[in-house]
């Protein structure tokens, strides 16, 4: 045999090994989990999942991404930029819906869903030297409805409107993050903080730490006029310290949210490795005490992602 044909068969070789190896070796999997500002509780929980992704999603490379929670998560996740991200039920209907003055663009057409999880609270907390007894009593006063566009400050402007309200009636309105309206609670420069999120959520609990609060009510009849997904819910008395009493307010599903471009497998082992690590996240907050397989695929606003789908098939759940 030449020289020139034993070279010809090694370079053969080293290619069938090489295409051998390229189907052998599963490529690794990239996953951002897209949450919300570290005092709230998407970022504990997104924190709590990306670290089960990695450890139980063979190939997986994760990472946490704080962001303004829902309404840019959404747009993220539309725009390829996060693999799985938490947002409030009635963002990702707007989204859904292409409601622009939601913050969305357009239909965000390539939304699919992974599960309900838990669900999130309005909490509206003021510090007892405010006055502030009642939700007619924020009329003159200083109100943080969250983040501009969050999910937070929408749940806020069509409470207001139920309520036959407006910003227009504060004596000032700020759009800042939970953690950023407790400080100036602290420091007497804002009287009340409206709060769209998991109970005993870090932000108030140490509010309710620093000085006497008050837990102001949302009636039951906001829940009635608005309709779904808000539905009319109790803040359990010493849920914060000094708590004595049952608030009333409403509460709105959270939702596990994807995209059509993420692979059948991925979605199918983010929401199996979900469920079957449900330890893990109620370690990371309580608020996950609420989350289920049996109501995962209960009430979505989007499409299942087919993955996902998958997984609730085989456990008997659609």
């Amino acid at each position: 045999m030449t020289i020139h044909k034993k070279k010809l068969i090694a370079a053969g070789a080293m290619a069938f090994s090489l295409a051998f190896g390229a189907t052998s070796v599963k490529a690794q999997e990239f996953i951002n989990v897209l949450t919300g500002g570290t005092s709230g509780v998407y970022y504990p929980l997104g924190a709590a999942l990306a670290q089960i992704y990695g450890e139980k999603i063979e190939g997986a490379r994760t990472q946490v991404q704080s962001t303004k929670a829902s309404v840019e998560n959404l747009n993220l996740l539309q725009q390829g930029k996060g693999e799985i991200g938490f947002a409030l039920g009635d963002s990702v209907k707007s989204a859904w819906e292409g409601d622009e003055e939601a913050g969305f663009p357009g239909k965000l057409d390539k939304l699919r869903g992974i599960a309900a999880i838990y669900p999130n609270f309005i909490q509206i907390v003021a510090s007892q030297d405010s006055g502030i007894a009642t939700f007619e009593d924020l009329k003159g006063k200083s109100l943080s409805v969250g983040a501009p566009k969050s999910g937070t400050e929408l749940n806020a402007r069509r409470i207001f409107e139920a309520m036959g309200m407006s910003y227009e009636d504060l004596g000032q309105t700020e759009y800042l993050p939970f953690g950023e309206s407790v400080e100036l609670i602290k420091n007497r420069q804002l009287d009340a903080t409206l709060q769209s999120a998991g109970l005993g959520v870090a932000s108030i609990k140490d509010l309710a730490t620093s000085l006497p609060i008050t837990m102001v009510a949302v009636p039951a009849s906001v829940a009635e006029t608005l309709g779904a997904p808000f539905l009319a819910e109790t803040i359990p008395a010493g849920t914060y310290e000094g708590q004595s009493e049952d608030v009333p307010t409403l509460a709105i599903t959270n939702i596990l949210v994807t995209h059509s471009d993420v692979s059948d497998e991925t979605a199918y082992q983010m929401t199996k490795q979900l469920f079957e690590n449900l330890p893990e996240m109620v370690a990371a907050h309580a608020a996950a005490k609420a989350i289920s397989a049996e109501k995962g695929a209960a009430g979505l606003p989007i499409p299942l992602h087919p993955g996902a789908e998958r997984y609730y098939k085989e456990k008997g759940l659609l």
